[in-house]
């Protein structure tokens, strides 16, 4: 399953180039993340009244072309792996004006309930369920 969230690119988002700044996209992946979860049907507030919350424990940005102001970015995301210990979610950054690739990326994120590290997968929580059925078959 995949979700694409429409960003666009703001003014303060840019630097002396006119580009969008790199830190940037990395927001944009937590937005689009957000996005993505209350659409498959985890909201990120309702998971934390749950107990639960999902750091990220690792990041890997491929940037391929920049975008700038007024631009809009679609990004598309999905569960490229998810173990009920660990999920690592995928990014697709498009310029949606011009079509080009503008980066690729992968976040990685565990489960903590009250600062201990969890398997949604052993609790048998309704996350556990959304997660898994939410992952992207591999091609």
């Amino acid at each position: 399953m995949t979700h694409t969230y429409l960003r666009k690119v703001n003014y303060y988002e840019t630097d002396k180039m006119g580009l969008a700044h790199h830190a940037n996209y990395i927001k944009w992946m937590e937005e689009s993340r957000v996005a993505f979860l209350e659409q498959i049907g985890l909201p990120y507030d309702q998971f934390e009244e749950m107990g639960f919350v999902s750091p990220v424990v690792g990041l890997s940005v491929d940037y391929k072309t920049g975008c700038t102001f007024a631009d809009t970015v679609a990004i598309q995301v999905w569960i490229e792996r998810y173990t009920g210990v660990r999920l690592e979610v995928g990014y697709r950054m498009t310029n949606s004006r011009t079509g080009k690739l503008v980066a690729t990326a992968t976040s990685q994120h565990c489960f903590l309930q009250d600062g201990k590290v969890v398997s949604l997968k052993k609790l048998g929580t309704p996350a556990h369920e959304i997660l898994e059925r939410a992952v992207q078959p591999e091609e």
